[in-house]
């Protein structure tokens, strides 16, 4: 069987996004089948849009979704109908080289859906991240799915598909922030905001945001900041400094991806502390750090993909602290919007006026 919804397609280069039916086969072997509830409007989508990712158009946009398993295919065990999910894009292998060192959330060979959605002509799509969820329906691996509390508020819980997941996780799993670290943020959008939010979680004593967007820093204190900075007029390294008693934070989580704040992250740390860079950079960035700087300074250097997540083992537990009231995942949604809002959205995340816009289906 096929089913015919409504998705979101992106068709060319910089080309506004259109609404357009979708054709979503059943599930194969190791298939699922997705009612998508919510899907938060993601920077990757327009990345992807404006082919900053690859140039495979047409890309169904989405990917930062919760929904509901409608049917799986020969095979799955591990979701059945009706399980209320998050859509992850790390279904892991676990047979690749880091799954047989004991280190899945490295996983080398993740998998997607074999089988493609299509538009209503036969025109194969391209999901963004392996999962196209700006649609009503959508076709996954059924490793991308992970089972959650089904009392948790989908628009508010698909956020840990993609970039609350990575702030989060650049805290908790990459940097390791603990009891009494410092810690700094550059950058306070979505990713950053969660990377503080995570190392308030984590227990740490000074949580410092760093932004030229007094909006955003009023925002970074909601999820936890101790103290604020806006860079656009002064030296953040200095500041940095003369918050931790002229040393530096332990940790400096960097959520801009541009030379010249990784820079600024890379000075503001403590001796031996740590810097973890969770911002995306394009292509053509370069770093340019003296070499004695980088051996004297000690510490690590770190990148966080995904927040070093495992999804199977981090999306239910932050669920839970989410219904607990521990983790304050609604405050990441700043709208809940339509599917042919999400031009709209893209627009408004450009000018720094939400967080997250969340499409609901």
């Amino acid at each position: 069987m096929v089913h015919e919804v409504r998705g979101v397609v992106a068709k060319g280069k910089g080309l506004p996004v259109e609404l357009e039916t979708v054709r979503v086969p059943d599930p194969g072997p190791g298939e699922a089948l997705v009612t998508v509830q919510a899907c938060g409007v993601c920077h990757t989508d327009v990345l992807y849009r404006d082919g900053g990712i690859n140039d495979d158009f047409p890309f169904l946009l989405g990917h930062e979704a919760a929904g509901v398993v409608e049917a799986v295919g020969d095979g799955v065990t591990d979701v059945e109908l009706d399980d209320f999910v998050i859509l992850n894009w790390r279904a892991v292998c676990g047979d690749c080289r880091a799954c047989r060192r004991g280190r899945p959330w490295y996983c080398f060979a993740t998998h997607n859906a074999a089988q493609k959605m299509t538009l209503a002509d036969g025109t194969a799509l391209s999901p963004a991240l392996g999962i196209g969820a700006f649609v009503e329906k959508t076709l996954v691996a059924a490793g991308q799915c992970t089972k959650v509390d089904p009392e948790a508020d989908a628009a508010a819980a698909g956020l840990l598909g993609c970039g609350v997941m990575a702030g989060l996780g650049a805290a908790l799993n990459t940097a390791a922030v603990t009891r009494g670290d410092s810690v700094a943020v550059i950058g306070c959008g979505g990713v950053g905001d969660a990377a503080i939010a995570g190392a308030r979680l984590a227990g740490a004593a000074k949580i410092i945001a760093v932004d030229i967007d007094d909006r955003k820093l009023d925002w970074a204190r909601r999820f936890g900041a101790t103290d604020t900075v806006n860079s656009r007029g002064t030296n953040p390294v200095a500041a940095i400094r003369e918050l931790t008693g002229g040393n530096g934070a332990d940790v400096v989580i960097e959520a801009v991806g541009r030379p010249d704040t990784y820079e600024q992250a890379f000075y503001a740390r403590d001796l031996a502390g740590t810097v973890v860079l969770v911002g995306v950079p394009t292509p053509d960035m370069r770093v340019d750090l003296p070499m004695l700087d980088v051996f004297g300074r000690g510490g690590a250097l770190k990148s966080s993909w995904y927040g070093d997540c495992l999804p199977s083992r981090d999306f239910p537990m932050l669920v839970d602290l989410y219904r607990q009231g521990r983790l304050d995942l609604d405050g990441f949604v700043s709208e809940r919007i339509a599917l042919d809002q999400v031009e709209e959205a893209f627009e408004k995340m450009h000018k720094g006026e939400v967080l997250r816009s969340v499409v609901l289906l």
